[in-house]
């Protein structure tokens, strides 16, 4: 009895997912334990931070590129004032009688009138009393001679005490005159330095506040995006706490693929929790009866008590064997990594049968390539079945057939037996099911195949075999890409 308490736990591991030693479940009503996956960080958090750094990079890059074209224009505009002057200092210049340089009119800046008002004018010529506007009073702007400006030469200097001065400075030649003059406008750079920074300062504040409000619209883009993800979990709670059977609502169309396949996972789910439950059924109520016989055997005190006894066993071990498979076809039936050869497994299968019955002639054929969406031991399973109720009802000759036919595996077990009457043909697939009592067995080898093929969405159906005229079994089995 060691053997079938260990062929009932292994049962019951497979349909429950647990040993017997294994502690119980909490019940219902009590705190039950949480396993809580490892976190890798937040994804708002991610998609903010990404955001984030983007932003900082596109405006500072941004911010940097703007101020450099603002600032070129500002000072392209405020040189372009001090050429104006210069034009305006040439075109007014002429020689007086004593051969020096004047001006026939006074240039409209009144600064120019003003001691140290930050704009001034001077022209000076080699072996000459350098002309200065009234504004420079006794100062002198440096005249380097070294070097001859016949375009517009503008540069920034600290010629005066206290200031910066932006100075344009053009050679000419006056009429009448052989002399070089230089003429200078200078106008301090405090104007100029002051609208800069007026600019950079409203520069700075504008893409401040973009930068702000672009992320705000990050994270509130990220809380709405995240929404229907969050909306999922609450009704993964709903789910789990029993108040829903599935994932209900409307979801975006990147979220409803995930919300299907977890709504299809829960259906799978309930799936083997049902079948679970109605295997144990099966199985306490193929048990009973096995379990009474010894019961009854043992308090009447029969004298085939021992033969009783092995006899039953034999039943229910017969019994949890084929519960024992289906629960294992159901508990891999989901896996897509379920494959397995064909052709090895009919092999092995050939090479088994022939050793238990040597006086029957197994031929096989077909294609060596097929790969079925099953598992090799639920296959070999199926095939052992078949293949070895062909050898023990037929008449000595077996012929073993692998194809392919529209998407499915196809193999056909034919034999030259009786053959099975077209009425029996549905009837014989139910358990303990037996035309042929004779022989020994229990009835649930084709009850076997039929439950594990149809777990792999896949048929078993018994025909007349053309050839050999017995029973042709048809075994199609999904394809496996």
């Amino acid at each position: 009895m060691s053997k079938l308490a260990q062929r009932l736990g292994e049962l019951r591991h497979r349909l429950f997912g647990r040993s017997l030693s294994e502690p119980e479940p909490v019940a219902p009503g009590e705190p039950q334990p949480r396993h809580y996956t490892r976190s890798t960080g937040s994804v708002s958090r991610r998609m903010l931070l990404v955001a984030t750094a983007w932003i900082m990079i596109l405006l500072i890059g941004g911010g940097v590129a703007l101020d450099r074209v603002l600032v070129s224009t500002v000072t392209k505009n405020f040189d372009e004032q001090l050429d104006y002057l210069l034009k305006a200092m040439i075109f007014s210049a002429e020689l007086d009688q004593n051969g020096e340089v004047m001006l026939n009119r006074e240039l409209a800046d009144q600064r120019f009138l003003e001691y140290n008002s930050g704009a001034y004018w001077q022209i000076s010529g080699k072996g000459h009393e350098a002309f200065p506007s009234r504004s420079l009073w006794d100062q002198r702007l440096m005249d380097d001679q070294q070097h001859n400006d016949t375009n517009v030469h503008v540069y920034d200097s600290r010629q005066l005490p206290g200031q910066l001065l932006r100075i344009a400075e053009r050679d000419a030649t006056l009429p009448g005159s052989t002399v070089r003059w230089r003429f200078q406008v200078a106008q301090s750079r405090a104007t100029l330095d002051a609208q800069i920074a007026t600019l950079r300062r409203t520069l700075v504040r504008s893409f401040v506040l973009l930068g702000l409000g672009l992320i705000i619209m990050v994270a509130l883009q990220t809380w709405y995006g995240l929404l229907p993800l969050r909306r999922v979990r609450q009704e993964i709670a709903r789910l789990r706490a029993g108040q829903s059977t599935r994932v209900e609502g409307a979801m975006p169309a990147e979220v409803a693929p995930m919300v299907e396949e977890l709504n299809a996972l829960v259906e799978h789910n309930d799936r083997q929790a049902e079948e679970a439950r109605r295997h144990a059924g099966n199985l306490a109520h193929a048990l009973k009866t096995p379990l009474s016989v010894i019961m009854n055997a043992a308090a009447a005190g029969q004298p085939d008590l021992a033969q009783a006894v092995i006899r039953e066993a034999r039943t229910m071990r017969r019994q949890i064997d084929h519960h024992l498979a289906r629960a294992r076809a159901v508990g891999r039936r989901g896996s897509a990594h379920s494959r397995a050869e064909v052709w090895p497994s009919i092999e092995a299968v050939e090479r088994a049968v022939a050793r238990l019955y040597p006086n029957v002639r197994i031929d096989i054929d077909g294609q060596k390539d097929l790969v079925a969406h099953i598992e090799r031991q639920d296959l070999d399973d199926l095939l052992g079945n078949l293949v070895e109720n062909a050898a023990k009802y037929g008449g000595g000759s077996v012929f073993i057939t692998a194809g392919v036919q529209a998407g499915f595996v196809e193999v056909l077990v034919e034999d030259d037996g009786r053959g099975i009457p077209e009425a029996d043909r549905i009837r014989i697939f139910d358990r303990g099911v037996r035309l042929d009592s004779g022989k020994p067995g229990t009835g649930l080898g084709l009850a076997i195949v039929r439950d594990v093929a149809e777990i792999y969405d896949g048929t078993v159906s018994l025909e007349e075999s053309e050839d050999l005229g017995g029973l042709l079994v048809r075994l199609r089995l999904p394809a496996a890409s």
